[in-house]
């Protein structure tokens, strides 16, 4: 569903993605490991269109997107729920889901959406910005998700969430994942959450991937070595 090959990305002069080559199949959900500062926000940037590309190719579908601009990615089928949730705070929580039904051209917001965000319906008239931070993220994986995208890239969901939010996004991703033909892409820092949903891991450092593994063959405390070092 995403094919990404020599994937590099320069600030300026300074290369700071080197050469990135990987596949994420259908109903997939990749966990894209790695401290601070190690390149994850820049890989996500690059893929949705918001950094250029200095040299590599990004495919959803069969369909190079590497030129395009980023409403362009979204119309082919990528979604990305950015660091920060950036929802519009002054909009409410139906208006700011309706922000991603242009590109689907859906309607009305669907039922799907309020199952898996129940406490969206019950907030549907109240300010983005009135929300809590978990809140906020279930509303901008909400207003992701109604773009009917085939690829979704979610940057660090777990990000200043109370432990039980965290779970309650597990428990979504992972419901998602059995409803729609979706490919998922987390960074993320939280060794607990990416284990509860990656099919596979890769850990990020400096811009190169430094490991992989299937979550069957993960070694926990490797991994929490890596996310330490």
């Amino acid at each position: 569903m995403l094919n990404v090959s020599n994937l590099k990305v320069s600030y300026g002069q300074s290369e700071v993605i080197h050469g990135l080559d990987f596949s994420v199949p259908r109903n997939e959900t990749l966990a894209i490991m790695g401290r601070n500062g190690m390149g994850k926000t820049t890989l996500f940037k690059s893929l949705i269109g918001i950094l250029p590309l200095s040299d590599g190719e990004v495919a959803i579908d069969g369909v190079n997107v590497s030129k395009m601009d980023s409403y362009q990615r979204v119309e082919n089928g990528i979604a990305y729920v950015p660091q920060g949730r950036m929802i519009f705070p002054s909009l409410t929580v139906q208006e700011n889901i309706e922000t991603g039904m242009e590109v689907s051209k859906l309607k009305k917001i669907p039922d799907e959406i309020y199952a898996l965000f129940p406490v969206l319906r019950d907030m549907r008239k109240r300010k983005g910005g009135n929300l809590s931070g978990g809140q906020q993220q279930q509303l901008a994986i909400a207003r992701a998700l109604v773009t009917n995208p085939k690829v979704l890239l979610l940057d660090e969901p777990t990000e200043g969430i109370q432990p039980s939010i965290i779970k309650d996004i597990a428990n979504v991703l992972n419901e998602i994942k059995k409803m729609r033909d979706i490919t998922i892409i987390v960074s993320e820092q939280v060794l607990s959450f990416t284990m509860a949903v990656a099919d596979r891991i890769i850990v990020i450092d400096k811009g190169t991937f430094i490991h992989e593994d299937l979550k069957e063959n993960v070694n926990t405390d490797k991994i929490k070595k890596y996310l330490s070092v």
